[in-house]
């Protein structure tokens, strides 16, 4: 799989623009603040319907403009297609493949294969559960279509459950209807603790390897599941705990609490390890996901790195470029230092110069 063009129009600090990607290793070089992440963004934004930076829709369109145009060429095992994205300020994004309009946004995940790679990324261990809970979703999103719905029927029923809890400080007669959303809220969490420790385990395998080799076979990666509560103890979990859900306006319990553990060596590096293991860790977690795409798929993904270089030693900086010779890169950076330094071949070069792109 690979992406031909991307086309934006009044998108971000774009009036228009329209690039030809290489099959192979694609630079977007210039100074800080010129568009070059903007150009990153709008491709995870089409493949995968949301911003890896959590921007809202409006946010992301034009000053003085009311709406923005993201079209993504792709070709994904010999078939082409076209992805045409409207961002509008006041109403929900439209979204056609192939010129046929889809219902809903979350449509669009599984047809094209994107791992980012951000330097946020480098905080997925340190940070909160908040992150590794994001980044469990945002890969098992891409990869399983089903879990793209029950974690987006969960994720309304927790918020309907929540603003319930609330209303009903005000109205006592509305608990008994807490049994009809503690019921669904069982069922589609059930199935989502479920595929998220079956994911971790696969994860944990691939992961394993990876960091071994970072780290040249001195340091062991253990990866484990922590979810808030087991799929067989959710739903009577929520009816003991409705009590203090009610106290505190807010479901306590449930996936949307989860966590992963994150050992090295048997500690916890979470709370105990160095900056540098951190960033090793989280590297190989992203790194992994390369790996899960071709197992699951059966085809390379679309890697976007945005600006991680300059984070990592020259030692990560090595392995990270080996592992990408061979799928299609999109990479941000200021200079072209590091890449020449290590030899690196690089298909086709962008300049990226306040909101304009000159191809070298």
């Amino acid at each position: 799989m690979y992406i031909d063009s991307i086309q934006l129009k009044n998108y971000r600090n774009y009036e228009f623009l329209e690039l030809n990607f290489d099959q192979g290793t694609n630079i977007l070089y210039g100074d800080n603040a010129q568009g070059k992440t903007n150009i990153l963004e709008a491709v995870c934004l089409a493949s995968t319907s949301k911003s890896h930076r959590g921007s809202k829709d409006k946010d992301m369109i034009r000053f003085h403009e009311e709406e923005s145009h993201i079209r993504l060429l792709i070709e994904k095992k010999d078939v082409p297609y076209k992805i045409d994205m409207h961002l509008k300020k006041n109403k929900p994004k439209g979204v056609a493949i192939n010129g046929m309009p889809i219902k809903k946004a979350k449509e669009l995940i599984g047809i094209v294969h994107v791992v980012l790679f951000s330097p946020e990324d480098l905080s997925i261990i340190k940070n909160g559960p908040a992150e590794r809970r994001r980044f469990t979703d945002m890969e098992l999103c891409q990869l399983d279509q089903l879990y793209v719905s029950d974690l987006s029927a969960y994720n309304h029923i927790v918020n309907q459950r929540n603003a319930l809890l609330r209303e009903i400080r005000f109205n006592d007669t509305l608990y008994s209807t807490l049994d009809v959303w503690d019921e669904q809220m069982s069922a589609y969490g059930e199935r989502i603790i479920r595929k998220r420790r079956e994911f971790i385990e696969e994860l944990q395998e691939i992961a394993c390897d990876i960091h071994k080799n970072l780290t040249g076979g001195l340091e062991e990666l253990r990866l484990f599941y922590e979810p808030d509560v087991t799929e067989e103890m959710l739903k009577s979990a929520l009816f003991e705990n409705r009590d203090r859900d009610l106290r505190l306006k807010t479901s306590s319990t449930g996936p949307h609490r989860d966590d992963i553990c994150v050992m090295v060596d048997g500690i916890d590096i979470r709370k105990y390890g160095s900056q540098g293991q951190q960033r090793t860790a989280a590297l190989s977690l992203k790194l992994s996901e390369i790996y899960l795409v071709r197992q699951r798929i059966h085809d390379e993904p679309v890697l976007l790195l945005d600006d991680v270089l300059s984070e990592l030693d020259s030692g990560r900086q090595n392995y990270l470029l080996n592992s990408i010779h061979d799928i299609q890169t999109i990479i941000t950076c200021t200079g072209l230092d590091d890449f020449i330094d290590h030899q690196f071949k690089i298909n086709k070069v962008f300049h990226v110069v306040k909101g304009t792109v000159r191809g070298l």
